[in-house]
């Protein structure tokens, strides 16, 4: 890892971003019909597979691979809110609204946990330290710890419920309280120590109206299945499937870094050989690493890079870079061999 104090301000000349956006400038224009195709086409799947398992049998081969179908689905439409996080609104009109509403409050995970902390992972002087809301030195942890780290997120669907229909009203009216919310339990993330800004100007609008949206979902579907309106099948699919979703990303997220760093802020270049591309196992590796996120250091390296472009540019990178560019050594065959590399240097 290169210490950024130690470091020369830029990468290698064959990897200057000015030039590389230069030849490429047109992968960078975004295009709306990409995403909304994208996105309305993967939740679609999605909630159908999801509709489907309900009516499957418990336990059933069709329950099983619906309820996997699902689970893939909506995982693709929901890694939507990592480009929440880096598309200004302006670039997609009503595409974070539309999000929010068929994927975002449905599986209790809206815009607001990502857009205005994510960033936080991308700047230079804060990756890899307590400022980075999804790094954590991983590489230094127990085998028991990195299999809790996947396995207790199943249960996240649960804590989330709380969140928003109890903690989240509660906050309102509790200032104390809602400072611990805000901080603590209302960012997607993996580093504990991460402490989230509070809202401000037009940004509380923003969070209230997501706030309330999430609250009246889950205790709209709590009352509707008291009352008999909702099966009860149906809720416990849907704390199924969100679980899967949720521990699928919790892989995909052990195979984005290397996490080897202990919170020393890196240069550029330390980030980018830090991140990792997915490139081997094509089809697995799009379904478990979707909307561009199995192209994770070329994403580092160019953050407002549209997911649509991150194939193209990472294989023209590659057939002009030279055999030892730093950026070569970020490819990884599968998104299983960085999970097995954690796996098998951590302390039984």
């Amino acid at each position: 890892m290169r210490d950024v104090q130690n470091a020369p301000a830029a990468l290698t000349p064959e990897l200057d971003r000015s030039a590389i956006m230069r030849r490429c400038a047109d992968a960078f224009r975004i295009r709306p019909w990409i995403y909304w195709t994208d996105m309305v086409g993967s939740a679609a799947v999605g909630w159908t597979l999801f509709y489907l398992s309900t009516l499957a049998p418990l336990g059933s081969v069709a329950h099983v691979v619906m309820t996997l179908g699902a689970i893939l689905g909506l995982l693709r439409a929901a890694l939507f809110i990592h480009e929440l996080a880096h598309v200004k609104r302006t670039q997609l009109p009503g595409f974070d609204v539309v999000w929010n509403a068929i994927v975002g409050v449905p599986l209790i995970v809206p815009g607001i946990m990502y857009s205005g902390s994510h960033m936080d992972h991308h700047r230079r002087n804060g990756f890899g330290t307590m400022e980075d809301p999804e790094y954590a030195p991983i590489a230094t942890w127990s085998r028991p710890r990195i299999a809790l780290f996947v396995l207790t997120v199943a249960f996240a669907p649960i804590a989330l419920a709380f969140r928003w229909a109890v903690l989240g009203p509660l906050s309102w009216i509790c200032p104390p309280l809602r400072v611990l919310v805000v901080e603590r339990l209302s960012t997607l993330g993996i580093n504990v120590h991460y402490r989230r800004a509070m809202p401000e100007g037009r940004k509380k609008v923003r969070w209230f109206r997501e706030e309330a949206a999430c609250a009246l979902f889950v205790w709209g579907v709590a009352v509707s299945a008291a009352l008999g309106w909702i099966p009860l099948i149906a809720v416990v699919q849907w704390l199924i499937v969100g679980a899967g979703v949720l521990v699928v990303n919790q892989l995909r997220t052990l195979a984005a870094h290397g996490y080897e760093n202990k919170g020393h802020p890196v240069d550029s270049e330390g980030q980018l050989l830090d991140s990792i591309n997915l490139t081997g196992w094509p089809v697995l590796t799009a379904l478990v690493a979707p909307v561009g996120l199995r192209y994770h250091a070329l994403h580092h390296f160019l953050p407002n890079l549209p997911y649509h472009s991150l194939g193209m540019v990472h294989r023209r990178l590659l057939s002009e870079l030279p055999d030892d560019s730093p950026y070569r050594s970020t490819s990884r065959n599968s998104f299983l061999e960085p999970v097995q590399k954690l796996w098998n240097q951590a302390p039984a």
